[in-house]
C-alpha cells in the first residue's frame, strides 16, 4: 500500500525509477552535501549570528527548502543555503555595507518576496531569456573564484597584508599545514569520485587539525544540545532600517543574483534528467524557501551544484529530495560534534567548489570581445572587490555599452537595458552616499 502510494505520488514508474534506487540517491546527496552545515553556519557567524543559532538556521532552512523542492516540484533539487550568496550576506551586506544581521535578515525576507512575485509569474521566463549565456556563466565562474579566495583566507594560505594587499601566509603555521594536508585528501577523494567525499574530508580534516593541536574535543562537554539560543534568532529580522536607501541597495543586489544565479541552476538540473517541463515548479518551490530563509534566520537558499551527485546516483523524483531532508532534521542532534569543525577542514572544501565552477569559463567565446568584455570583468570584480553584487552589475552595464559601441544594439532586449540601467542607478546611489 506505501509502495503504490510513493509511486503514485513521485511517479516513480513515469520517471523509471524506485523507492529504493531514490533513498539511495537521497542518502548520497545528503553525504554530499552536509558539509554545507558546518560551512554556512561559519560564514553566517562572521556575520553576527551565533554559531550554534546558525547551524539551527542552516539545517532547519534545509529541511523546509528540501521539503519544498520534493512534494511541490517533484525533482531531486536539493535546496540548501547557497555558497556565494551567504558570502554576500555576512561579507558585504554586513561587513561592507555596515548592516545589523538582524536588518540582512529583512533583506532576505523582502528579496525572497519580489523573487516569489517573479517565480510565479511569467516574468521569470522574460527574465531567463533576456539574459546573455555569456553573462550566466561568468557569474558562476566570478563566484567560484570568489569561493577559492575565501577558502585560501580560511585556510591561512593567503592573507591580507598591508593596504589589503593578498600575501601569501607562511607555511610553517599549524593551521596552513592542517589545511594543506586536508585539501591534498580532498583533493584525491574527489578525483577518484568517493562516495560522499567532501563529508570524509571534513572529518578527516578535522583530525587533522586535532594533530596539529588546533582543537580540543573536550570542548563538546561544555553546553548541551538546545534550542534557547536559536529562538533570539528566529524570526528576529528587523525592518528598523527598510526606508534607507542602504537596505533597498542591499534588497536589489541580493534578488539580482538569487534570480538569475537560480535561473541557471535550475534550468541545469532539470535538463540534467530530462524533465524540463518542471522548471516553473522548482523555480517556485526555490522562491519560496529563499523568502522563508529570512524568516528561519540564514542566507537564501539556492538549487545546488550537489544536486547532481543524487541524480547522478539515479534520483528522479521529489522523494530522493525528502530522504535528504530527513537526514538533515536528523542532524540536529549531532551540533555539538558540528561545533569542532575548524576552518582548515572546511577550506578546501570552499576551494574545490570553486574550482568546479570555474570550468564554466570554457562556454565563454572569447573570439567576441563583446561578449567576453562584460564576462571578463565579473569574473574578475566579484573577487577583487569581494563584493558579487558589484561585479555583477559591471559587467551588466558594460554588455549593452559595448554593443552600441559595435553597432549590434538590437542584440540587447530592452529588459536586459533597464536591468543595466538599474543597476547603473544602484551605483549612482554608492557614489552619491
Amino acid at each position: 500500500m506505501k509502495k503504490n502510494w510513493f509511486n503514485h505520488f513521485f511517479q516513480l514508474e513515469q520517471n523509471q525509477t524506485t523507492v529504493k534506487r531514490e533513498i539511495l540517491a537521497g542518502l548520497i546527496g545528503f553525504f554530499t552535501i552536509v558539509y554545507i552545515i558546518a560551512v554556512n553556519s561559519l560564514i553566517l557567524s562572521e556575520a553576527g549570528i551565533p554559531l550554534e543559532a546558525a547551524i539551527f538556521a542552516t539545517i532547519i532552512t534545509s529541511v523546509v527548502g528540501c521539503f519544498l523542492m520534493g512534494f511541490w516540484a517533484n525533482v531531486p533539487i536539493l535546496l540548501v543555503p547557497g555558497m556565494g550568496i551567504n558570502a554576500l550576506f555576512s561579507y558585504t551586506i554586513v561587513q561592507s555595507m555596515g548592516m545589523s544581521w538582524q536588518e540582512a535578515l529583512a533583506v532576505v525576507f523582502v528579496s525572497g518576496l519580489i523573487f516569489t512575485f517573479i517565480a510565479f509569474s511569467k516574468f521569470s521566463k522574460t527574465l531567463s531569456d533576456s539574459i546573455p549565456q555569456s553573462l550566466k556563466e561568468a557569474i558562476t565562474v566570478g563566484l567560484g573564484l570568489f569561493l577559492m579566495l575565501i577558502g585560501l583566507e580560511k585556510g591561512g594560505i593567503v592573507v591580507k597584508g598591508t593596504n589589503s594587499i593578498i600575501a601569501l601566509g607562511s607555511l610553517g603555521e599549524p593551521q596552513v599545514l592542517a589545511t594543506v594536508l586536508t585539501f591534498l585528501l580532498a583533493i584525491v577523494l574527489f578525483m577518484r569520485n568517493i562516495p560522499g567525499n567532501f563529508l570524509i574530508t571534513v572529518i578527516a580534516g578535522t583530525l587533522i587539525a586535532w594533530l596539529f593541536g588546533l582543537i580540543d574535543f573536550h570542548s563538546t562537554e561544555e553546553k548541551a544540545f538546545s534550542l534557547s539560543e536559536y529562538m533570539d534568532v528566529f524570526g528576529a529580522m528587523s525592518f528598523s532600517s527598510i526606508f534607507s536607501i542602504t537596505f533597498w541597495i542591499a534588497v536589489f543586489s541580493l534578488t539580482m543574483v538569487l534570480v538569475f544565479e537560480n535561473i541557471g541552476l535550475v534550468h541545469g538540473h532539470v535538463s540534467f534528467i530530462n524533465r524540463s517541463d518542471k522548471f516553473s515548479r522548482a523555480f517556485q518551490a526555490n522562491s519560496i524557501s529563499a523568502m522563508l530563509s529570512g524568516v528561519f534566520g540564514t542566507s537564501p537558499t539556492v538549487s545546488t551544484v550537489e544536486s547532481t551527485a543524487g541524480m547522478a546516483a539515479g534520483g528522479r523524483t521529489g522523494l530522493t529530495t525528502i530522504i535528504t531532508g530527513l537526514l538533515f532534521l536528523l542532524s540536529a542532534f549531532f551540533i555539538p560534534v558540528i561545533k569542532l569543525i575548524p576552518n582548515s577542514a572546511i577550506a578546501p572544501i570552499l576551494m574545490i567548489i570553486g574550482g568546479l565552477m570555474l570550468q564554466n569559463i570554457r562556454n565563454l567565446d572569447m573570439n567576441d570581445l563583446s561578449e567576453s568584455f562584460p564576462a571578463i570583468f565579473i569574473i574578475a570584480l566579484i573577487p577583487f572587490t569581494y563584493s558579487i553584487a558589484d561585479g555583477i552589475a559591471v559587467g551588466f552595464i558594460l554588455y549593452p555599452i559595448l554593443k552600441i559601441a559595435t553597432g549590434r544594439a538590437k542584440e540587447v532586449s530592452l529588459t536586459l537595458y533597464i536591468i543595466a540601467g538599474l543597476f547603473l542607478f544602484n551605483f549612482i546611489f554608492h557614489v552619491i552616499g
